[in-house]
């Protein structure tokens, strides 16, 4: 390939391309600047679990831009429901797995409560939404205002955030001393499964005559993210190995993906956020795809309060502040567009990840708060103007 043929392949696929050289760019400079502790076992877990419960919500939330909506109740809720749970588990001695069914449900209802308005009545999702934020900070300092801080002691709700999955070999075994063997087999059959999809659906867009990227570039994309899938295995095998937050939100992942990708939903949402009244005349219900996707946003976050309550081992007041803002700037950094009808689930995972290491990295850096919070937003807006600039550029 030549190196015009590299630059207009970039050019055509740099929305999909640019979030990626933006992760591995930011973790070489956090690496360089913290002489490797960024990059180390311990922190590269930490970072995994904190980034679970904003990537459960940026995927919900692309989903939710997709159809040319936003929700700005998703933080408080996930605090007031995280906040349901542990009073749940304290004061009402509920047993945990009914716990978690009850705060899902709940979730599902208070996304298809804040649909309704906005499908039935085309109220703006803006201000539908907002009512909800305000609603849910009352509801969280109601539910908490008697003890401020509720313990979770729960062990079994705060292994969901803390907790790692177990090992098929002791650690200090004679095969692979000191490493998580059950990670790194999970680690490799990921990367067996991204080659083989990558493939398949190579196959699928030539059966379709849809233009694919030539053979040595696809070759490539291939070798680094597989290259970068095993580095990441290897540096958690080096810990505890995978914890279950991570397993639940790549199985979070891996179930909305299939669903937007290769099912009638999945095309549907994407027909609605491209051309709403072309999807109706087609005979797509908008309200009805409106209402699944918000609910699906209800559902998400409630999952989110969960991994979140179970990270700290309490409900707090402050639970969720700014997980909405932190979840639609995931959203919009993995290449979901604010016009709607475009956006990749794996984005959103990815989106999240750039957001966080962010954040990591400027905290292991001790950079000034008040700088972190210019720097957030500055990488928000940045995302959106690449998304209009390359919206502008295919035109």
């Amino acid at each position: 390939m030549t190196t015009n043929d590299l630059r207009k392949v970039m050019r055509q696929n740099i929305r999909e391309y640019g979030m990626y050289i933006a992760l591995v760019a930011i973790m070489a400079i956090f690496t360089a600047n913290t002489k490797g502790i960024f990059i180390s076992s311990r922190n590269i877990a930490n970072l995994l679990n904190q980034t679970g419960y904003i990537a459960v919500l940026a995927v919900g939330m692309t989903l939710v831009i997709v159809i040319r909506h936003i929700d700005l109740s998703v933080g408080f809720l996930a605090g007031f429901l995280g906040a349901i749970a542990a009073i749940a588990l304290t004061s009402w001695h509920m047993n945990v797995w009914l716990v978690l069914v009850l705060v899902l449900a709940l979730g599902v209802l208070a996304g298809l409560v804040t649909a309704f308005p906005v499908a039935r009545l085309g109220i703006p999702s803006f201000v539908a939404s907002l009512a909800g934020w305000l609603i849910y900070r009352g509801a969280l300092l109601l539910v908490t205002s008697s003890k401020g801080t509720i313990i979770i002691p729960d062990d079994t709700f705060n292994a969901i955030g803390n907790g790692y999955i177990p090992d098929i070999l002791p650690v200090d075994s004679a095969f692979l001393p000191g490493l998580h063997k059950l990670t790194l087999i999970l680690g490799f059959l990921a990367v067996v499964w991204f080659i083989v999809s990558e493939i398949g659906a190579r196959k699928s867009k030539r059966s379709y005559n849809f233009d694919v990227i030539p053979n040595d570039m696809f070759v490539l994309k291939i070798i680094f993210i597989s290259f970068v899938l095993g580095l990441i295995t290897w540096v958690l095998a080096g810990y505890n190995g995978l914890s279950w937050t991570v397993v639940i939100v790549l199985g979070v992942v891996m179930v909305y993906d299939y669903i937007a990708r290769q099912t009638v939903l999945g095309r549907h949402i994407y027909v609605v956020g491209g051309n709403p009244e072309a999807a109706e005349l087609s005979g797509i219900s908008v309200k009805k795809i409106t209402f699944v996707v918000f609910g699906s946003m209800g559902f998400l976050t409630a999952l989110s309060g969960i991994l979140f309550a179970s990270r700290l081992q309490s409900a707090t007041t402050t639970a969720g502040t700014l997980f909405e803002l932190d979840c639609i700037a995931a959203a919009y950094i993995g290449g979901v567009s604010a016009a709607g009808g475009v956006g990749k689930i794996t984005g959103s995972l990815i989106g999240a990840l750039v957001y966080m290491s962010l954040m990591n990295g400027m905290n292991l850096m001790g950079t000034d708060i008040s700088l972190q919070y210019v720097i957030r937003g500055a990488v928000l807006a940045s995302a959106v103007i690449f998304d209009v600039a390359t919206r502008r550029r295919k035109r």
